[in-house]
């Protein structure tokens, strides 16, 4: 049987030879034309067709060279600590739930999580096709493990925290209940905790388990495994290579995936430079422009979950009672400039503590808003409450038969950002007319000495707010005194009604709407100046693909969608994309 591309160059070849013989120099010219503007036209039809219908895919191959600096001891979803060791990590171990590239939780490890009507009780179903890289099944006693040496106050694990008074229930080779003993809605994002595996860990005393080879060495479930360590002379791990795992449902289109560990940031912009590594996230924000400028590196920048802003003690300054002094001091502040001059660029301004549950800032305008100042506004709002200058230039008040001057103490850490910050508050509120004084102190003694028993004025600090914006522990009036975080001591019934209800609010829509109902009383009685959020800054190779990522709750979160990042590409149809 004659095949369809043999008949097809059988016509080519007559029509070919119909050219050669037919009589006349002209005619034979016309149809060599002829011919020449069919092929020509299948050629642009079929580039057009490719071009409409084609998309470019991402395909399977390649490699990526990751920059850290640290050094990594803890790889255990238990004892993590360091970014260094929560970056590895996040990359080796699976959870029961996985952040979805909208920021939104998916289920992962789970195949299903029912939570009772009260909100006390989380029914987990698991998956029954998980194994860990070493083939071993993923079971309920793996996750019920993994919990209860996180809840063993001898290990110290740096997330106890978040386990306290709840109960774990193993049902079933693959079921579990996860019980609380106060409904907590936010609860269910630490179900993003990696799985430990039990049989390589439960034979170790509790007091050897630090010690462990596999805190270097882990097994995990996740998208990739390592296969390899190289170490430094001290015997310090100075490289991962890690292999994409295609089990458990991943399929990771980065065939592997090299961490490259720097003892110091110096040394990782070197390499940078070099571009002996594809990316990093550990690049100081000051020289982040000159890698750019190179031409070899994209920047992803996204929001992180931290609230720097300045808190009031009004028990400790009559001036600071009077809301007047707060609103112009609020509005006295460039955002802008702050950002500039202490984080080089990479933060965005806020104005209160759930910027980023709102949608208002999503306009250019609302951002710029808050990011401007108005010297001229703040002395206007301080003559309406009654305020004026005196012959020093400072302002004052006569406040239950005394004079009052309008002069703050501002108190942070010494950290080069707040340094950078404290010297730009203290500056635009002098020129407002405000007598600043300021003190520096070390993390612990300002913790131990300012914080804790809430002796300032006014304190410049930064707030980890969580992926759920959770505002119950900074501004519940229960929360007002050691060990509570609600520094600014504040209390207001309505705010503590609409913040203990939003903790026990299953529907995220809802729990987010009495967040914002809180959220606009505070910012309205001005216990606190919400300054900015600090960015996510994470440099990537050009030849790097990497989804959008939204919603993250540490650096590490930059890997939640690792199995869609990509370095290789193909443009192919439909009809081919869906057999990949």
């Amino acid at each position: 049987m004659e095949t369809h591309s043999g008949s097809s160059a059988r016509l080519l070849d007559r029509f070919l030879s119909l050219i050669e013989v037919t009589h006349g120099s002209s005619d034979r010219l016309i149809l060599r034309l002829a011919l020449f503007a069919v092929v020509g036209t299948a050629i642009w039809l079929l580039f057009s067709l490719n071009q409409h219908y084609s998309a470019v895919t991402p395909t399977r191959g390649g490699s990526i060279s990751e920059g850290i600096v640290g050094t990594p001891r803890f790889v255990n979803p238990a004892l993590a600590a360091t970014r260094a060791d929560q970056d590895v990590t996040a990359l080796v171990y699976s959870g029961l739930m996985k952040i979805m590239p909208d920021g939104t939780l998916a289920n992962d490890v789970a195949e299903s999580i029912t939570v009772s009507d009260d909100g006390l009780t989380y029914n987990i179903v698991l998956r029954k096709d998980v194994s860990f890289h070493d083939n071993t099944p993923l079971t309920a006693h793996d996750v019920v493990y993994t919990i209860q040496l996180i809840q063993d106050a001898n290990l110290k694990s740096p997330i106890r925290g978040n386990w306290t008074d709840v109960t774990i229930q193993e049902i079933g080779e693959y079921e579990l209940n996860v019980i609380l003993e106060e409904a907590y809605a936010p609860f269910i994002e630490n179900f993003t905790l990696g799985i430990m595996p039990a049989h390589a860990w439960s034979s170790l005393p509790i007091e050897q388990l630090p010690f462990s080879a596999l805190n270097t060495e882990p097994i995990g479930s996740g998208p990739f495994a390592i296969t390899s360590a190289k170490r430094d002379t001290s015997g310090l791990i100075n490289h991962y290579t890690l292999q994409a795992f295609h089990n458990n449902g991943y399929d990771p289109k980065i065939d592997q995936f090299e961490l490259a560990f720097f003892q110091n940031e110096d040394s990782l912009m070197t390499a940078l430079m070099n571009k002996t590594i594809d990316s990093t996230t550990y690049a100081p924000p000051e020289q982040i422009q000159a890698v750019l400028d190179t031409g070899k590196y994209q920047l992803v920048e996204e929001p992180l979950p931290r609230t720097f802003g300045i808190f009031f003690n009004q028990n400790r300054s009559v001036a600071l009672r009077d809301k007047s002094v707060r609103e112009a001091l609020t509005v006295a502040i460039n955002r802008d400039e702050l950002i500039e001059t202490a984080l080089h660029g990479y933060g965005v301004p806020i104005n209160e503590p759930t910027a980023f549950l709102s949608t208002e800032l999503e306009s250019k305008d609302a951002i710029q808003n808050i990011a401007t100042s108005s010297l001229d506004q703040a002395a206007t709002i301080l003559e309406a409450g009654g305020w004026s200058k005196n012959d020093l230039g400072y302002w004052e008040k006569e406040i239950d038969k005394e004079t009052v001057t309008l002069s703050i103490t501002l108190k942070t850490g010494n950290a080069p950002l707040f340094e950078s910050l404290v010297s730009n508050i203290s500056a635009q509120w002098k020129e407002l007319g405000v007598e600043v004084t300021t003190e520096q102190f070390e993390q612990t003694g300002l913790v131990q000495s300012v914080i804790r028993p809430r002796d300032f004025e006014a304190l410049l600090f930064g707030l980890d707010m969580s992926r759920s914006y959770e505002l119950y522990p900074f501004w519940h009036s229960s929360q007002q005194n050691d060990p509570g975080l609600n520094i600014a001591q504040y209390a207001n019934v309505e705010v503590d009604n609409l913040l203990q209800k939003a903790r026990s609010e299953q529907l995220v829509p809802t729990r987010i709407a009495l967040l914002q109902a809180a959220s606009e009383i505070i910012v309205k009685e001005r216990p606190a100046i919400f300054l900015f959020q600090p960015t996510l800054t994470y440099l990537v190779s050009n030849d790097m693909t990497i989804p959008d990522i939204h919603s993250l709750g540490r650096p590490a979160d930059r890997f939640s969608n690792i199995t869609q990042w990509h370095t290789e590409k193909d443009s192919l149809w439909p009809m081919f994309r869906d057999n990949i």
